[in-house]
């Protein structure tokens, strides 16, 4: 199993080589790739610091699987000429997501459509996937008609150097600034670029995706707001149902669901947190209570660690599903 890991000296990639090497993702050989800027750079991998090699190198040597994070213009250029040497690509950008001959895969969920004729597959936005983590049991069950999301985004979604202008301005340093404002001691509402409509990029990734992985018939909207923190996404989610629901069964469906963990004893002080999720794959679920101005709504506060779940983690599931269905595929060719 050659393994690319397109964007290898990035945050998330940086993410995807720990994340392998923590899954035990059969590996027998890692190509690191990134842009020629990393030229004589090294990435670590099971003990062994391995060169990283540029784009045409990678493909000449023909990967199994790529996983790519570098960005939507690198994945649009190149993402064809992996697959077209016979590569499987998963992809962490936004490039591929709402193509609609494109797979959107969050594996606990709708990871049974993958098939082998699947060359590039889309890894969903962070703020999606612990969002339809959570609300995927109870879609199932009561029907989810409408809802609100107001994310609280660390900045480790935007980046290495976004982390470096918040450090810098903790410590009162004047360095190259990523956000049009300081982030720390600060609120942004504004994650990626605004569009015609009013809203940023971020906000519609959410309503797109949500509607393409879950149901279009769902009625979304979002805030997305970026906040001085890192280690995970938190999310505010109130969703109306169709039908009625009980609290103790939401949670016990959630409790049910692989991947979820509920957090749910506010009289103990236990809710999800973003220090909680820190370094967890887990998607942790709390905050449940009824809306009180709807009769079928529900108050849900979802928080996820952005680079590994929200990224990493999910696009490692991905390469996972795809090596168990190959295994399936040859015993039944042998039996």
């Amino acid at each position: 199993m050659r393994t690319a890991v397109v964007g290898a000296t990035g945050l998330v990639g940086g993410m995807m080589l720990k994340v392998l090497e923590e899954r035990k993702f059969p590996v027998d050989e890692l190509l690191p790739v990134a842009s020629e800027r990393s030229s004589g750079r090294t990435v670590r991998f099971r003990g062994r610091e391995i060169p990283v090699i540029g784009m045409e190198e990678a493909v000449a040597r023909r990967p199994d699987i790529a996983l790519f994070s570098a960005g939507g213009g690198v994945s649009l250029e190149w993402a064809p000429r992996f697959a077209e040497v016979g590569c499987t690509v998963i992809d962490n950008s936004s490039a591929w997501r709402m193509e609609p001959d494109k797979k959107l895969i969050v594996p606990e969920i709708n990871g049974h459509l993958l098939g082998a004729a699947d060359r590039i597959i889309a890894n969903p936005n962070c703020s999606t996937i612990q969002l339809v983590m959570a609300l995927a049991p109870l879609h199932r069950a009561f029907t989810a008609e409408r809802l609100v999301v107001s994310t609280y985004q660390s900045v480790t979604g935007t980046g290495q150097k976004a982390v470096q202008q918040m450090d810098d301005e903790r410590k009162d340093v004047v360095g190259e600034k990523v956000y049009p404002h300081p982030i720390d001691r600060n609120v942004i509402p504004r994650c990626d670029v605004f569009l015609a409509n009013g809203y940023t990029k971020e906000e519609m990734k959410v309503v797109q995706e949500t509607h393409k992985i879950l149901d279009p018939a769902i009625r979304v909207t979002c805030t997305a707001v970026r906040v001085p923190v890192t280690g995970g996404h938190s999310e505010s989610v109130n969703v109306e149902f169709a039908k009625d629901f009980d609290l103790e069964e939401v949670r016990q469906l959630l409790r049910a669901t692989p991947g979820i963990v509920l957090a749910d004893d506010p009289a103990n002080d236990v809710y999800p947190m973003p220090l909680l999720a820190n370094g967890r794959d887990e998607v942790f679920v709390g905050r449940l209570r009824r809306d009180e101005s709807h009769p079928r709504a529900l108050n849900l506060w979802i928080v996820a660690d952005n680079l590994r779940k929200g990224a990493a983690t999910n696009a490692v599931q991905i390469a996972e599903l795809l090596v168990a269905n190959k295994l399936k595929t040859a015993e039944r060719a042998v039996q």
